[in-house]
């Protein structure tokens, strides 16, 4: 009876997981995908949009890693994001190793803006991230760092408010610290 229980919880978990990154697997809005074009060098919707694309498929999976009540809800993600990334009608069949190779560099490169405690504030170093790979980059001061850590910021929103409506949010008791609960 124990193992029918861990299968259907783990059947369950993919479900949830792959509905997850299924809602969230959308094409960026356009007045972004405007915006970030006017700031590529070459003004190329396509970089401009892919860029945005991995951005918010990013924020899916550093949702799940900071914010999933249960440790195995991250690994079932990155499982769904692989499975989307493979149906994906977006990328050419031949692409999909550059692809999975690009999202993984940006990837990398958010975890570790959200991971780096520095003094300058954290949606300007996002902005920075993604203005980086659309090939312009440019300091946190920068304003146009700013608009677009926005951006990213909101895909981060979008994300862990997603996380929460399909895995549950956390509810601990106002009287006691975090931290002392075992």
């Amino acid at each position: 009876m124990r193992v029918r229980l861990d299968m259907l919880a783990a059947w369950r978990l993919r479900r949830d997981a792959a509905n997850y990154v299924r809602g969230l697997w959308t094409e960026p809005d356009a007045a972004d995908v405007e915006w970030i074009t006017s700031l590529e060098p070459a003004g190329d919707i396509d970089h401009a949009r892919w860029e945005l694309r991995y951005l918010q498929r990013a924020a899916i999976l550093v949702a799940a890693e900071r914010d999933a009540l249960d440790d195995r809800t991250p690994a079932a993600v990155a499982r769904a994001i692989a499975r989307a990334f493979d149906s994906d009608s977006a990328v050419a069949h031949d692409r999909a190793v550059v692809a999975r190779r690009q999202f993984n560099e940006r990837l990398a490169a958010y975890r570790s803006v959200l991971t780096t405690r520095e003094t300058t504030p954290l949606i300007p170093r996002l902005g920075v991230v993604l203005l980086t790979f659309l090939g312009r980059p440019t300091a946190a001061t920068d304003p146009v760092a700013i608009r677009a850590g926005i951006i990213a910021q909101d895909a981060l929103a979008a994300a862990n408010a997603s996380l929460r409506e399909r895995f549950g949010a956390v509810a601990l008791p106002e009287n006691i610290a975090p931290s002392r609960i075992a």
